[in-house]
């Protein structure tokens, strides 16, 4: 059974289990409310958890733990001679499933009939060509090896979603019979359902957390297989940038982290005034007809898509600095791609971030404090310059930290606008990259993950991730003391 009709049944039934367990306990109550412990409501919001919330959780373990095992049972059983010495195991996994996938989407769209696709072999039928013809693309003929695998990851997948329709129908009418024969009028639903969503709110919190903790211990242990094949002291020392796949890889981080501190301040020379003059000018000094229209003016710039940004700095930006700066104008600028496009283009990007977060900070300032600048004969700039800035500071400096962490992560407009040329130079007319541009380019492809070229993306996220930490510590120091002072 397909997943959405799944989740559908189980929406169904804890909606069935909602009507009649406020039903049944109103029944039992002769049909006074006041005769029982809770309101009705949360009889049948009892049922209908009980129904819904265990039977999702199996469901959702199932989901995670199935492709697990039935990759790890069809690749064990696959023979190392059907692995080719150019390939790893891994690779042929990924041939094995999209011949599954193919031979299943043959059957959906009747091309095959479902027992032509289980007795499909290559010494009858070209796979290559019967999967072309539903658009699965294939890199290389299918071996006979291959394709037994992926019948047997048919038939598994099969089995084990067969398995998990009716473990989770189970669990679910097995919660709801239980929940329906403990609805009684002395039973204390209230309790029993607010201790259930108080646990869905830690479940909710601790998945975020675990999540975080994930990214950064797969950061770490494949951080730490990168650097059992590639030394440490080169990698963060290294003056050059020259990954070939080929082998005699130079994998110096300097000149990536240098493009994109440069772009980054850039980009932050041009966010920070801007935002920050019109974040007072909107809280301070525009009416408010005017603050109604160009706010929201303001933060469509935080709605556009990155690529779109992109295509602004390679087809507008670019082309115009070339006009001024290029053979033409001044002569310091040889092409479009520079660190200048770049800069200036998601400086422009980062306005909103900026501005939208200094004016509600400038906004939280209590209008007592400007009252009693005013009262002591202060102009409207005087008390802005010296009352209202100093005590939003700390929101003001977390504006612009949280401003420099997005101008880092960025990489559309970086691989659009600055070009792709790792080097160290002072000239922002020169192409230049930066860490994430190339975290993208190292896992583009059919990478060998065992291989230092393809490891070093994991290295170079983890030195941006305790870069943008050290940001946070910073940020979170700076807000402690003045908070202290202006509190």
């Amino acid at each position: 059974m397909p997943v959405t009709w799944l989740v559908l049944i189980l929406l169904a039934l804890a909606a069935a289990g909602y009507v009649l367990g406020r039903g049944r306990a109103l029944h039992a109550a002769g049909g006074d409310s006041r005769g029982l412990h809770s309101l009705p409501s949360y009889y049948g919001a009892h049922v209908g958890l009980m129904a819904l919330v265990p039977a999702m959780g199996v469901l959702a373990l199932w989901l995670i733990a199935q492709p697990l095992v039935v990759d790890n049972r069809v690749s064990s059983a696959l023979p190392d001679s059907a692995i080719p010495e150019s390939a790893t195991r891994g690779l042929v996994m990924s041939d094995v499933r999209r011949v599954a996938d193919g031979l299943d989407l043959a059957v959906s769209e009747g091309v095959m009939t479902a027992r032509e696709a289980r007795e499909v072999r290559t010494d009858t039928t070209d796979v290559r060509d019967l999967l072309g013809e539903v658009g699965v693309a294939l890199g290389s003929d299918v071996s006979p090896a291959i394709l037994d695998a992926a019948q047997r990851y048919r038939a598994m997948t099969r089995t084990a979603t067969t398995l998990m329709s009716a473990l989770v129908l189970i669990v679910a009418a097995g919660g709801f019979a239980v929940a329906l024969a403990r609805t009684r009028p002395d039973f204390r639903a209230r309790n029993v359902v607010e201790s259930g969503v108080r646990g869905l709110l830690i479940l909710a919190a601790s998945i975020a957390i675990l999540t975080t903790i994930g990214i950064v211990l797969s950061l770490i242990f494949n951080t730490l297989e990168f650097f059992q094949l590639y030394p440490a002291w080169d990698f963060f020392f290294g003056t050059t940038w020259s990954p070939s796949f080929g082998g005699g890889s130079e994998l110096g981080i300097i000149p990536l982290l240098w493009g994109t501190f440069y772009i980054s301040i850039i980009a932050l020379l041009v966010a920070v005034p801007i935002g920050l003059f019109s974040a007072v000018y909107l809280s301070e000094y525009a009416s408010r007809p005017v603050r109604s229209v160009a706010k929201p003016l303001l933060e469509v710039l935080a709605g556009i898509p990155t690529i779109v940004y992109g295509l602004f700095a390679l087809l507008t930006v670019g082309p115009m600095l070339v006009t001024v700066f290029g053979d033409e104008g001044l002569g310091i600028m040889q092409a479009g791609t520079a660190v200048m496009t770049a800069g200036l283009v998601m400086g422009i990007m980062l306005i909103p971030f900026v501005s939208s977060l200094s004016d509600d900070i400038i906004n939280a300032v209590p209008q007592a404090m400007r009252d009693g600048s005013y009262g002591l004969g202060a102009t409207k700039s005087e008390t802005v310059r010296q009352v209202v800035l100093p005590a939003a500071l700390p929101g003001i400096v977390g504006a612009i930290l949280l401003a420099a962490s997005r101008a880092i992560g960025e990489t559309m407009i970086v691989v659009l606008g600055a070009g792709a040329a790792a080097r160290l130079s002072l000239n922002p007319f020169d192409a230049m990259t930066t860490v994430t541009a190339k975290i993208v380019s190292q896992l583009t492809g059919d990478a060998d993950f065992a291989s230092p070229e393809a490891l070093v993306a994991f290295a170079l996220g983890m030195t941006l991730f305790v870069i943008t930490l050290g940001l946070n510590v910073f940020a979170l120091y700076i807000v402690r003391k003045y908070r202290e002072q202006y509190e």
